[in-house]
């Protein structure tokens, strides 16, 4: 189901809690609502479609890709560029890392681990701030 986007700076100020088993249907909304949104959005967090859950949704070399709980293990070659975000107006100056390591989850809740670097990279930067709770 496509949601609609969560603009609330309060809410989207919230730390999300780790995603289970039980949180797959937000999981597919949130792909559903990032396909929706593909003319202007290449990556989501669930705090983005109001549910304050650590699962992430991304368009990566190798077609969408959805993350529960995800987490930087190792991240290198600092920059600092500029975004923008479906949930906030305008753009805003940001640290961002060339390459990381990311663990997550998969579907089936098993643990994957993966280095991703260059606009990959920066996308699940952006969107794991939002599971953070930042607001950049």
């Amino acid at each position: 189901m496509i949601r609609n986007i969560c603009k609330d700076e309060l809410f989207l100020a919230r730390k999300a809690a780790p995603a289970l088993p039980e949180d797959l249907p937000i999981a597919q909304d949130l792909l559903e609502t990032l396909i929706a949104h593909k003319d202007g959005c290449v990556g989501m967090a669930a705090n983005m479609i109001g549910v304050a859950k650590r699962i992430i949704a991304f368009e990566s070399e190798d077609g969408y890709l959805v993350m529960f709980n995800p987490v930087i293990l190792k991240k290198s070659g600092p920059y600092e560029t500029e975004e923008g975000c479906l949930s906030l107006t305008g753009t805003r100056k940001t640290k961002r890392w060339q390459t990381i390591k990311v663990q997550w989850q998969n579907e089936k809740f098993q643990p994957r681990i993966k280095t991703f670097s260059g606009w990959t990279a920066e996308i699940i930067q952006h969107e794991l701030d939002h599971c953070d709770g930042i607001i950049i």
